[in-house]
């Protein structure tokens, strides 16, 4: 059973059709729109400030989102894509956004829509990375724009599957709708 804890009174909301692994763990100060994926292992930390998520964003196997206390919450948009082992922090990530796997997206970041951030790269702190780009390395830098194609071939592609993975756990899911 998926750990959804209540902190100082606060208590995780999922929109309609949103899956929750039955080792992901979601608590306190968290919104997640619809059609949204906890996956195993992943951990959705609300509880030293809130985290907003949009529709369709997936958060992927081993994954951390957390915040700063009383300084720097998360908001994540729609259509976004937290890849595995990936820890997203402190920040801001706008719509159609994939976050490569074993990525760090550190506070007070604003990641702009339509953008890749490659695997295992490492965004500083305060780093602005520009709308319909892919950023990589440590620490991660802008290494090109990206094409229309990358961004319904990728970014809407993966947000668009994990829909479609968390219908084939439906009948395990623990999330009310």
């Amino acid at each position: 059973m998926a750990f959804i804890l209540t902190v100082l009174g606060k208590t995780p909301a999922f929109g309609a059709d949103c899956f929750v692994a039955p080792n992901a763990t979601v608590v306190g100060d968290v919104v997640m729109g619809n059609e949204g994926s906890v996956w195993f292992n992943a951990v959705i930390r609300g509880d030293v400030n809130s985290i907003v998520m949009g529709n369709k964003v997936n958060v992927q196997d081993g994954a951390v989102i957390h915040c700063t206390y009383q300084k720097n919450a998360t908001i994540i948009g729609n259509n976004v894509s937290i890849g595995h082992n990936a820890l997203v922090h402190g920040c801001t990530i706008e719509d159609n956004v994939l976050i490569g796997m074993g990525a760090i997206v550190m506070d007070r970041c604003v990641v702009h829509s339509n953008s890749i951030i490659a695997a295992g790269a490492v965004v500083l702190e305060g780093t602005i990375v520009e709308a319909g780009s892919i950023y990589a390395g440590v620490p991660a830098k802008k290494v090109k724009d990206i094409s229309p194609e990358k961004i319904s071939g990728e970014i809407d592609r993966i947000a668009n599957n994990y829909v479609k993975y968390s219908s084939w756990f439906e009948e395990y899911n623990e999330v009310k709708k």
